[in-house]
């Protein structure tokens, strides 16, 4: 359900995000959900946000074990259905402290030349335009409360440029330079806003890969392993949290040792 690869225990490290509300995208699986499982056992209170309806309410049902957690079914290239999304949020848990925009796709692999051009806009829009979007509708509310905490998952894609993933890797790369902008314009409003630049967890997006794409990515990692979902949860933790309090526009690394700038 969780796209976990690990039995390790996510509570074992407590943040203090008691009374907290977190919109994660693409929260349903992979990493987006351990996020909210790990948010929610600090105390946190959880809007679930995914295109995919049916996978969403499992999801929801199966936290709601832990906490508050709310779901809401949104395509984050559309405005109108991201703005519908931020009233039910607020209606439900009557503000929004912390956005992580996780929900992203891979587009499939092919040379740039042979990429159907439907197929590389349609990564850009919901890899760049859709976190831009939700930005767009949640920091005013972020605003409204003189408190914020954004995390973008970007990837090591972004900083790289993989072979066969030009798509993935421009609107990652986007990602990246849209972070560094809006945590400048925030940077006196108590709003941090950072990115994480994961190298690839085995989760269900590996089902938009080829087994070569997937095998070049893993000879690219010192530590010879892909991304656990529970480390990948910590960060994000992290940084969506008090502790986090002088970092902002930073590119945090979670590639195994791939990139080390």
């Amino acid at each position: 359900m969780n796209g976990r690869v690990s039995g390790k225990d996510a509570s074992v490290n407590q943040l203090d995000l008691k009374g907290r509300v977190a919109i994660i995208t693409g929260g349903a699986r992979g990493i987006g959900y351990a996020a909210a499982e790990r948010m929610l056992k600090s105390g946190a209170s959880v809007a679930l946000w995914d295109v995919d309806g049916a996978r969403l309410a499992q999801s929801v049902d199966a936290l709601s074990k832990i906490g508050k957690v709310t779901g809401d079914v949104v395509e984050l290239t559309d405005e109108a259905s991201i703005a519908k999304a931020v009233a039910s949020v607020v209606k439900a848990h009557s503000k929004i402290d912390i956005l992580v925009n996780n929900a992203g796709i891979t587009g499939g692999n092919g040379k740039t030349w042979e990429l159907e051009p439907d197929v590389w806009r349609r990564v850009i829009d919901v890899n760049l335009i859709g976190p831009y979007l939700t930005c767009r509708a949640v920091v005013p509310e972020m605003l409204k409360n003189g408190y914020g905490r954004i995390v973008n998952i970007a990837s090591i894609a972004g900083k790289e440029g993989n072979p066969n993933a030009s798509h993935y890797s421009a609107s990652k790369a986007g990602l990246i330079g849209l972070t560094k902008s809006l945590a400048k314009e925030l940077a006196t409003s108590n709003i941090l806003v950072n990115a994480i630049t994961p190298a690839a967890a085995k989760t269900e997006i590996f089902d938009q890969m080829k087994q070569e794409h997937i095998d070049f990515m893993l000879s690219k990692i010192p530590m010879n392993r892909f991304l656990m979902v529970e480390e990948a949860e910590s960060l994000i933790g992290w940084l969506s949290s008090a502790d986090c309090a002088f970092s902002t526009g930073a590119v945090f690394d979670l590639s195994g040792g791939r990139a080390t700038y």
